[in-house]
């Protein structure tokens, strides 16, 4: 449920576009949802990478119950 939201709202084509490190952390993000390891993999900070995944437009997906 979480990745489907995560899938829908991103904003691709700024995805996409970015280099080949930052892109395949933005995808992790999307299907596996640990923003450490995906701040990990960009080589960024946890909070360069919230300043990236707020641009992609990726939701941060919290559900409860």
């Amino acid at each position: 449920m979480e990745r489907e939201i995560r899938r829908k709202e991103a904003d691709w084509s700024f995805i996409n576009s970015q280099p080949p490190k930052l892109r395949t952390a933005l995808i992790f993000y999307i299907e596996v949802g640990d923003e450490y390891k995906a701040a990990k993999l960009a080589g960024l900070s946890l909070d360069e990478f919230e300043e990236l995944r707020i641009r992609a437009k990726i939701p941060k997906v919290i559900l409860v119950g």
